[in-house]
């Protein structure tokens, strides 16, 4: 019988949990498994603790010929079971195996140091890059600030002499209307004493012409008289 060493899930929607599981390659997803091997959880962050596996019924099922899938296969990878089964597919004993599990353990911890090396060295470097992005938009924010300081301590001094000069101007303008009003005054005063002195003159005017014609009458009578007298 052909059998599969694979994952089958059994957590809810959106809590996926899975079952390490030795089936009938032949059986449904779903269907009855053969045999339980471990079990692993995604949702664990922490690599160490997000699975288990029974090694010694691993290693049996892959002497019997079971295949392992894409995901299970690197499970195994992780844990150092598919190196044990390649060690042991090449024929070494137990001594020598074991030998060589010690090494590949120590440079595991070495690889997983130059990770956890690498993942700090770019946290570091986003935060440098952050704070460099920060102080570049805080430099060229603060020269756009300076001028306008500028400007508003020159505009500061512009507006005081404006507002000095305007009750100068408030004072000034009376005095301009009281010379303007003295020359009104003035030049009607003027103008009065002409009218005055015009009518003066044409009341003079019509008393001689009254005084005249009266004369003219007395020796005009006197003319006739002495005509009359002439006559007779």
């Amino acid at each position: 019988m052909a059998t599969k060493i694979r994952l089958k899930r059994i957590g809810r929607k959106n809590r996926p949990f899975y079952r390490l599981v030795v089936m009938d390659e032949r059986a449904r997803r779903d269907g009855a498994a053969i045999e339980q091997l471990g079990w692993f959880n995604p949702l664990e962050l922490d690599d160490e603790k997000n699975y288990a596996l029974k090694q010694d019924r691993v290693l049996h099922w892959l002497q019997e010929g079971a295949q392992t899938t894409e995901t299970v296969h690197n499970l195994l990878k992780r844990t150092g079971l598919a190196y044990r089964w390649h060690l042991s597919q090449q024929g070494l004993d137990e001594a020598a195996v074991e030998k060589e599990m010690k090494k590949w353990a120590l440079e595991r911890e070495e690889v997983e140091k130059i990770r956890t090396d690498k993942v700090a060295e770019k946290v570091e470097e986003k935060q440098k890059a952050a704070e460099k992005e920060a102080e570049a938009a805080a430099v060229e924010e603060a020269p756009e600030d300076k001028p306008a300081d500028v400007t508003e301590s020159d505009e500061a001094p512009a507006e005081e002499p404006v507002a000095e000069e305007e009750p100068k101007e408030e004072k000034d303008e009376p005095e301009a209307d009281t010379d303007v009003e003295e020359e009104s005054s003035a030049a009607e005063d003027k103008a009065a004493k002409e009218v005055k002195e015009e009518a003066q003159a044409e009341e003079e005017l019509t008393t001689e012409q009254e005084f005249e014609p009266a004369e003219e009458t007395d020796e005009s009578s006197e003319e006739e008289e002495k005509d009359n007298k002439s006559d007779e």
